[in-house]
């Protein structure tokens, strides 16, 4: 008589055994070897092909070449894909700062050209420090701010360092991507996004100050003034031996018409500080403003501001008006910022002085870490042999939610607004644009 005709008898273990549960403590030793519907990996958890699926790291690099200094962070980024589908967006969990190079002088040739050799070596040394190779980077961003932006050669470098420092970095620049940046380098947005406050974030560089408004850790508006702690610069004898226009143009403003070479007397250097941080408090505080001031924006002038619920300063000369730097570079970074913390100490903004948070590094943990997303699953491509790969492409994500009626002309309209918000002109250069989509992908909406 068999196992089986005997009710007696201890029949081999099977998989039916987990069908209620039952049967939780056995053993896979002789008859009793079985497979399980979900087999459980003896490794880690992060070895697991399931969990690696919703699961990506990224190392990014962001490097911030501006009118005085010049930085390399790098940075790496944990994204996760929530909830069972999966077509659904990755979403980042997570941000680690990797390492953050010295802040190095911007090196310029002459008052038109930036020094690409001792440029080259400073993004040499970063990644040297850092103990990491081009091929280590999954994403960033190069961007050139203020008056390095102007120099003849600067567009050149950004495409040079966008190629060599690694696969997907992308070469960027302009006032309100800065602007932007900014404010999530700064930790404005977040603090926006967590306290549920409209915050004012003022980036104060060495050519030019970036103004962004953030209402519930969400960019509403960016504009850019003419401003910085490095347009003017002098010798240990106090000789001018750097003067951009701007730096020429606040000076003479302030009764002072420097010219290159010239002995800038440190009580004159005083007035053109306290000249420069009336006029930047004019230009963001009063409406309308006077012309001298108007003229200073570089972007349209912000309109209303609305409710304010504090100011946030980052930027070099945000590290004065915050009273954590004191050192003096040869510029008007400390004098400038000095002269607005006695201003604000005064009651000249009407908003409270939010606690700083990151200021030099700013614009550079901006782009490390707040640029990168990561599409989901589900993609269309028409033609993926003459489209991919692309390198260095731009992604752009105008305003506009796709709801059930979708309206061309105002689709273009949010269009064209993104691109200006991106310094960008339709047509120049190749672009990806994203939206946010509801509803069903019907052939009319899509076809709008």
């Amino acid at each position: 008589m068999s196992d089986t005709d005997d009710p007696g008898a201890k029949r081999p273990h099977s998989l039916t055994d987990h069908q209620y549960g039952a049967d939780l403590a056995h053993t896979h030793d002789g008859d009793a070897d079985h497979d399980h519907d979900s087999p459980a990996s003896d490794g880690p958890l992060e070895e697991n092909p399931i969990w690696i699926q919703d699961h990506v790291s990224l190392v990014s690099v962001g490097i911030d070449i501006g009118s005085s200094g010049t930085q390399v962070i790098f940075s790496r980024i944990n994204l996760r894909r929530p909830g069972e589908d999966l077509s659904s967006r990755y979403m980042v969990v997570s941000r680690e700062t990797l390492f953050q190079s010295a802040v190095a002088l911007t090196p310029y040739l002459s008052e038109e050209r930036i020094d690409d050799a001792a440029l080259g070596r400073i993004i040499d040394d970063a990644y040297a420090d850092a103990r990491l190779h081009p091929d280590n980077i999954d994403a960033g961003v190069v961007i050139l701010t203020g008056e390095a932006l102007r120099r003849q050669n600067a567009q050149a470098i950004a495409e040079v360092l966008a190629q060599h420092g690694g696969e997907f970095v992308c070469a960027s620049a302009g006032h309100h991507m800065e602007a932007m940046l900014a404010a999530y380098g700064s930790g404005a947005a977040r603090a926006s996004h967590d306290q549920g406050k409209r915050i004012l974030n003022v980036d104060i560089g060495g050519g030019t100050t970036k103004l962004a408004i953030v209402e519930n850790g969400q960019i509403a508006t960016t504009a850019a003034v003419h401003i910085g702690g490095r347009l003017q610069v002098v010798d240990e004898s106090n000789r001018i031996v750097r003067l951009d226009p701007a730096g020429s143009y606040l000076a003479g403003e302030a009764g002072h018409p420097w010219r290159l070479g010239d002995l800038a007397d440190p009580a004159d250097m005083e007035r053109v500080a306290e000249w420069m941080a009336d006029a930047l408090i004019t230009a963001i505080c009063k409406r309308p403003m006077p012309h001298a001031i108007e003229h200073l924006y570089l972007t349209e002038p912000l309109a209303d501001l609305g409710r304010i619920d504090g100011v946030m300063f980052s930027g070099g000369v945000g590290e004065y008006v915050y009273r954590r730097e004191s050192r003096d570079f040869g510029d008007m970074g400390r004098l400038f910022g000095s002269a607005l913390r006695r201003r604000i100490d005064a009651g000249a903004f009407p908003w409270p002085m939010l606690p700083p948070g990151e200021c030099i590094r700013a614009t550079a943990i901006g782009a490390s870490e707040y640029s990168v997303q990561l599409s989901g699953n589900t993609i269309y491509i028409s033609s993926p042999g003459e489209l991919l790969p692309r390198k260095n492409l731009q992604v752009l994500q105008p305003p506009f939610v796709c709801g059930e009626q979708i309206v061309p002309a105002e689709l273009a309209r949010s269009i064209r607004g993104h691109y200006t918000r991106f310094d960008l002109v339709e047509g120049e250069a190749d672009v990806a644009l994203a939206f946010r989509w509801r509803g069903a992908p019907s052939y009319e909406r899509i076809a709008a």
